[in-house]
């Protein structure tokens, strides 16, 4: 279908984020973060949607030192797209799930990427649910016409080897059985260096916040040039 095309001028980012990552989701209080303005300039920019967790939530750091602000700058420099960061710190596959629809309806993104699945994995939910959500949000974007790229994690050693293999596999498979960009470890290069990671060993630190974009950017940059 025809796009109508939408206004921008610099990269608009918007972050949906909570501030106590505990909370139920339900219970969350949401704001939208408007971190560059609009101008009155029109162009038909690829839109990216990025629905994940903390790890793109820029928790326990600024939100524009997070990679999803950084990618946005780097975006607006080279004048070819938007982002829309609907990340929130303690986001599951089924609250993704829930929450996409609508999401995709508002924002209508050329590209959509999934960045969901660690939390299901702390919490121990069974891999066929966490495949079956991913697998639902994939359905969900193509059919309204978005491109996915799915971010995979891994979770630490104490969840055993069959477990995190499992979940490893979840994202190497949809991908291949869907013909999506992957990156296989969004936390490549920073989860095993305790200097770019916070106290809690399980979120990156803002010094680590370009390696993950530099992750993320040649599998987004090849969805962008074929959009």
């Amino acid at each position: 279908s025809t796009r109508l095309p939408r206004p921008r001028a610099s990269t608009i980012v918007a972050t949906v984020r909570s501030p106590v990552s505990a909370m139920p989701v339900r219970s969350r209080l949401l704001s939208l973060l408007l971190m560059l303005p609009w101008s009155t300039a029109w162009a038909d920019a690829p839109l990216v949607l990025i629905l994940g967790d903390s790890l793109s939530a820029a928790h326990g750091m600024p939100v524009e030192a997070g990679w999803p602000a950084l990618l946005a700058k780097r975006l607006d420099e080279r004048g070819d797209g938007r982002v829309i960061n609907a990340s929130i710190s303690g986001e599951t596959t089924s609250g993704g799930l829930t929450r996409l629809p609508a999401l995709l309806a508002e924002h209508q993104p050329e590209v959509l990427v999934i960045e969901l699945g660690a939390n299901d994995g702390l919490r121990g939910l069974p891999i066929r649910q966490i495949r079956s959500n991913i697998e639902a949000m994939i359905g969900q974007a193509s059919a309204a016409q978005a491109e996915v790229i799915l971010l995979g994690i891994e979770l630490p050693v104490n969840f055993g080897r069959r477990y995190r293999s499992q979940l490893r596999a979840v994202y190497a498979e949809l991908a291949q059985a869907h013909d999506l960009g992957l990156v296989p470890f969004l936390l490549e290069g920073v989860a095993l260096e305790p200097e770019l990671m916070q106290d809690d060993g399980l979120h990156p630190t803002a010094q680590a916040q370009p390696r993950l974009l530099d992750n993320v950017w040649p599998v987004l940059e090849r969805a962008l040039a074929v959009d």
